[in-house]
């Protein structure tokens, strides 16, 4: 007795169907992702030096990058995982920042300054000895 496979073709029909489908959602939500802060730069690192204007940011490759500051941008500190409004008088040389920024005229221009304080300075201490008798 012959099996019955009149129901495969429909089968692998609805199966290459449902791989087609989920390769399309895929490449969308890829290409979605990296649109999603148009023409923005994101400047992530360590604050070198401030002035009133700009803040020189060295990033983790060593590399120091100006950002100028605007009267829009926003300034936030993250302590304790939450973001609090701050001031520009707030941020400090050594903070780590996250600076979202828009490239004008060869220059980068901050929309938000996202910093929190290094942690420097935290060290286990080690556990105290007993003196040998």
């Amino acid at each position: 007795m012959k099996p019955d496979h009149a129901g495969l073709p429909f089968r692998w029909e609805t199966l290459m169907k449902v791989r087609l489908s989920l390769l399309a959602l895929l490449f969308a939500l890829a290409t979605g992702t990296a649109f999603a802060h148009g023409n923005k730069v994101h400047v992530r690192g360590t604050v070198e030096k401030i002035s009133a204007d700009s803040v020189v940011v060295k990033t983790a490759d060593g590399k120091s990058v100006e950002v100028k500051i605007a009267a829009s941008t926003v300034f936030l500190s993250r302590a304790n995982n939450e973001d609090k409004p701050a001031k520009a008088g707030d941020l400090a040389a050594g903070d780590l920042v996250v600076i979202h920024a828009t490239p004008k005229d060869n220059i980068l221009e901050a929309d938000e300054i996202k910093f929190s304080v290094a942690a420097a300075g935290k060290r286990a201490t080690p556990a105290p000895t007993k003196p040998k008798p």
